[in-house]
Formats: structure tokens, C-alpha cells, sequence
């Protein structure tokens, strides 16, 4: 059996990178759409993306939008093919659980 990423295997870094997953490889989402999607606290979130990002799993990308700043989270290549092993993983393991 394949191990667990301790990167991904964290709760809210899972939550993060199943809700990047789900969009189109070049989609992202902004800190606020992924803080409402996780319910993360702003310095909790940042703290996760910042460990997803030095592990090359998410790209960062800020901007400003009028005056405003705006962060944009996205899956690199890397990040979904470790979301996919460690899914296929955990999928193991129920299967293990469930004796099939």
C-alpha cells in the first residue's frame, strides 16, 4: 500500500487542495472564496498555502485589483498528481477496511 502525503494528509491543506482539484488545471480560486471554503481563519489559511506552495503543490499569485490586494490559489501539475496518489491511497485503505 502507498503511503499518506503528509503534506496533503493535514485536514485544511486536504480541504485546499480538494477544492483546487475540482477546477480546470489553469483555474484558481482567490483567498477569500477558499477561506469561506474551508472556514479557515486568514493567518490559518495563509499559513497552509504557504506549506502547499514551498512543496510546489499550489502557485501564489498576487495582485492588486484597484487598490485592492488579491491572492489567487492554484494547483500546480505537481500538487494534483500528489492529490491523486494520496486519494487513491486513502481509497485503498477504506477498501482494505471494508475487506474488498
Amino acid at each position: 500500500m502507498a503511503e499518506l502525503d503528509d503534506i496533503i494528509h493535514q485536514p485544511l491543506r486536504l480541504k485546499i487542495m480538494a477544492a483546487l482539484n475540482v477546477l480546470q488545471p489553469a483555474q484558481g480560486l482567490d483567498f477569500p472564496r477558499l477561506k469561506k471554503l474551508t472556514g479557515a481563519t486568514d493567518g490559518n489559511l495563509g499559513a497552509h498555502i504557504e506549506t502547499l506552495a514551498k512543496a510546489g503543490y499550489v502557485s501564489v499569485e498576487k495582485a492588486f485589483v484597484g487598490k485592492k490586494p488579491q491572492t489567487t490559489v492554484t494547483a500546480t501539475a505537481t500538487g494534483r498528481a500528489a492529490f491523486a496518489r494520496h486519494v487513491a491511497t486513502l481509497r485503498e485503505i477504506i477498501a482494505a477496511a471494508e475487506g474488498k
